[in-house]
């Protein structure tokens, strides 16, 4: 079979996925970035990031809805982990931030650094735990 029609099979036979990036942003005070984000279901508490364009790469996408989002440029940058969720691929990096974030787009309440013994009530078990991590607490 030609390669242009190996690959025509191969993504009319596969399931589709989305895949969206996110970062767990620490200040030099250790305390973690946090959104409150219009999308996020119950607490609305997460880390800053979002879904990648087609085509784009998942550092590019995390920079580029980093600053969208939020206004500010990230620096040591280092990969965390990947898991997938039914049809979803998350991607999960920390970084430290560069400039202060503000609130730049409708899809974000608020923003807010938190320490970890004081993280947003009814933030989901799987983003504390994360911070912990992250940030070498026992969970």
């Amino acid at each position: 079979m030609p390669p242009a029609m190996r690959v025509a099979v191969v993504r009319t036979t596969q399931t589709k996925f989305t895949v969206s990036v996110a970062v767990v942003v620490v200040n030099e005070r250790q305390e973690v970035l946090l959104l409150d984000h219009v999308l996020r279901p119950r607490s609305g508490w997460g880390f800053p990031g979002g879904f990648l364009d087609a085509g784009e790469q998942v550092l590019d996408a995390l920079k580029r809805e980093v600053r969208e989002e939020i206004g500010i440029e990230l620096e040591n940058l280092q990969f965390k982990r990947s898991r997938t969720f039914r049809r979803h691929i998350e991607v999960l990096y920390t970084a430290s931030p560069v400039g202060t974030p503000e609130v730049l787009s409708r899809e974000i309440y608020q923003i807010k650094w938190f320490a970890p013994n004081r993280l947003p009530s009814g933030i989901d078990r799987d983003t504390r735990k994360t911070i912990l991590d992250v940030l070498g607490q026992p969970v």
